[in-house]
């Protein structure tokens, strides 16, 4: 109920600024979409302890997923002067597609937020015999080597967090939660200083459809 009330008062600030739109209106409207994504975490964190009952199968190109949730944080990419690279992702997959756009997003989120200005994130699919594997990969501040267990855990932030700070320690927690509901794999690579690479693994085959 929260949610929905809050998600309202949202919509109506973005009207007043879509109607009086200024420098000062464009960063509010900016700060605005930081906080829109942190309601969408409480949503899909309360979500997640039953996506039985928000949860529709079906097929969809994962292409199409990616550039709505590119679409969503194209500014950030501009303002802090990120390359994309977007390589081969033509591939269809049997899932939720408001699941796995959060989960998305969520990565990169990540990256943006760990990579500094002129970096570059890239997005490509990996086809294997039984699955599609998309990497989301960027040439951030990459992670320590000690902390690359922890980084699924509920509230951990490391280094990172500290460093950089406006962490929560959710975001990765939620996308390994929502990928285990999803019967999803997901797996994070990183290099201190280098960059890190998270990969989702997408089954494919009769069994799972």
């Amino acid at each position: 109920m929260w949610v929905h009330e809050i998600k309202t008062t949202i919509a109506s600030i973005n009207l007043i600024i879509e109607n009086n739109k200024n420098e000062v209106t464009k960063n509010i409207s900016g700060e605005l979409k930081k906080i829109d994504n942190m309601i969408e975490q409480v949503l899909y964190y309360s979500k997640s302890y039953e996506a039985n009952k928000d949860y529709i199968v079906k097929q969809f190109s994962l292409k199409e997923a990616i550039m709505y949730c590119f679409k969503k944080i194209s500014r950030d990419f501009i303002s802090k002067k990120i390359k994309l690279n977007i390589g081969e992702i033509e591939a269809n997959i049997f899932s939720d597609i408001k699941w796995i756009e959060f989960i998305i997003n969520q990565i990169l989120g990540d990256s943006l937020k760990y990579t500094p200005s002129g970096g570059e994130i890239s997005i490509k699919c990996n086809k294997e015999k039984n699955k599609i594997i998309l990497n989301i990969e960027d040439s951030g501040v990459g992670i320590e080597k000690s902390e690359l267990n922890k980084v699924f855990i509920k509230g951990f932030t490391g280094e990172n967090g500290r460093i950089f700070g406006k962490s929560t320690g959710i975001g990765l927690y939620l996308c390994k939660k929502l990928c285990d509901k999803l019967e999803l794999g997901i797996t994070l690579i990183s290099d201190k200083g280098k960059g890190t690479k998270v990969s989702i693994i997408f089954p494919v085959g009769n069994t799972y459809i």
